[in-house]
């Protein structure tokens, strides 16, 4: 797919159009390039003298740029976006893992309902009852914005930056939202009183005697420290070591690069984590494990599911592509790209993707995601039967996304791409949870066939050692 070329270099953040094209022009002379971005700054200052002068109605200008800027981002990519004072600061907010609002994670497909990926554990909208997978039809605020004529609005129509504004609000707050779930007759109503969301992204617990399980729900500020203090508190639950530990990355949609980096050291002592590459060849840059992994060679297993995306799916392909752990659930939501955040004037800030990430190996998960070594469903079979089931949102279906091809060229394109399995139709509200029972079902085989081994290769040894007494008898002189 050829993507779109882009000259609006945003004149009306320079103040002069005029100046900024004579300055093109005197540059090494006049060529082609220069003339071509002269004549779209032109266009661009002529419609907005036009709608200023001549539009029906009176026009905010500041608006008017705004929604011309999301307009331009919106069309280079799902993931690049153009962020008032306000969505910036709460992106930021985000990052810290502190907020006012309801502690949900969100995405959209073009002209459809907001999609909720996974409420927040311990948030208001977790204990009000929202589920993964439920629909967001319409939102209605307590107080709704002065040109709106009505009290709900359907989110077909919104951004998500938009959609996430209208959530967001003072703790004690009331926000009534519209939820469609399967099996409902029609979308029902959910009041919804805000509150300071204080995400801790990392939950840990015991299984069994010697089995951890450690849930890594965001890739914030924190979420290194916090890994850290959980596994030193169930390290000293299992004094004498584990024997293997689950690591849940499901629902988890990413964040911080950084972050993603140093969790996966947490469990490699050498070698590439993840490299980025740039537009240029020149902009290519690697992260590798430090010297000494800080936890030991235990067994490990990684749970990842359709909502394991970005900074999640770079930890999961690291200890895939390095051998230190089996990925266990279903196919990865394949977002493959790395955005960074320029802050600017006023507050403001732009989400721009800047790079594509590849697995220690070269792979690159964009569109694709990454497979698991052992494909195991959210929900026993019988429930999976019903193709009627909606499936999840992945990055290919989202407008504008960078296709596999785009990022890795010379990749064929995957058989049965764009397809869903039965796997994406499992029901998450089932009262089992087949794929941590499963992992730690791998965890135990992984120990009893370590003790097989290691009971072979003791076996081998006596019966070298005795391979060679004999041949050494055999070959001691005999009496002369």
């Amino acid at each position: 797919m050829k993507r779109p070329t882009h000259r609006f270099l945003v004149p009306f953040l320079c103040g002069g159009v005029f100046s900024l094209a004579a300055l093109f022009l005197t540059i090494g002379g006049v060529t082609m390039a220069s003339v071509s971005r002269y004549e779209d700054l032109a266009l661009f200052t002529s419609v907005l003298n036009h709608i200023r002068l001549n539009y029906v109605e009176p026009v905010d200008e500041h608006e008017l740029l705004s929604s011309a800027l999301n307009g331009l981002l919106r069309e280079l990519d799902p993931h690049s976006a153009f962020m008032d004072s306000d969505a910036y600061r709460e992106m930021q907010v985000d990052t810290r893992g502190e907020f006012h609002g309801l502690g949900i994670e969100i995405t959209k497909r073009q002209d459809q309902a907001i999609e909720v990926v996974a409420p927040i554990d311990g948030t208001p909208a977790a204990r009000a009852g929202i589920r993964s997978r439920d629909r967001i039809t319409k939102i209605c605020p307590t107080e709704p914005p002065e040109d709106w004529s009505e009290e709900c609005r359907p989110t077909k129509s919104m951004t998500l930056l938009e959609a996430v504004k209208l959530m967001r609000g003072r703790k004690g707050t009331k926000i009534t939202i519209h939820i469609y779930r399967e099996g409902f007759t029609e979308p029902e109503p959910f009041e919804i009183v805000r509150d300071v969301v204080q995400m801790s992204s990392v939950k840990g617990e015991m299984l069994e005697p010697g089995y951890a399980y450690v849930r890594v729900s965001a890739f914030q500020e924190r979420t290194e420290k916090e890994l850290g203090e959980e596994l030193e508190r169930l390290h000293a639950e299992a004094p004498e070591g584990f024997k293997g530990l689950v690591l849940d990355l499901r629902d988890n949609p990413g964040g911080l690069l950084d972050q993603a980096v140093r969790v996966s050291d947490f469990w490699l002592d050498e070698g590439l984590i993840v490299y980025t590459q740039g537009r240029e060849e020149t902009q290519r840059q690697e992260y590798l494990a430090s010297a000494g992994a800080t936890q030991g060679d235990y067994p490990l297993v990684v749970l990842v599911n359709e909502g394991s995306a970005s900074a999640s799916e770079i930890v999961a392909g690291a200890l895939q592509d390095q051998h230190r752990a089996l990925l266990l659930g279903v196919e990865t939501f394949g977002k493959g790209s790395v955005q960074t955040v320029y802050p600017l004037d006023g507050g403001a800030g732009l989400r721009l993707t800047t790079a594509l990430y590849y697995t220690p190996a070269g792979r690159s998960i964009q569109e694709k995601g990454i497979l698991p070594d052992i494909e195991v469903a959210a929900a026993p079979p019988e429930m999976l039967a019903d193709r009627a089931r909606p499936r999840r949102v992945r990055e290919r279906d989202l407008e504008g996304h960078f296709t596999h091809e785009e990022a890795d060229p010379d990749a064929a394109p995957a058989e049965g791409e764009g397809e869903e399995g039965d796997e994406a139709k499992a029901d998450d509200d089932a009262d089992i949870d087949p794929q941590l029972e499963r992992g730690l079902e791998v965890l135990k085989s992984w120990s009893y066939f370590e003790r097989l081994r290691r009971g072979r290769d003791d076996e081998a040894v006596t019966v070298q050692a005795e391979l060679v007494s004999d041949a050494s008898r055999e070959a001691e002189p005999g009496p002369q």
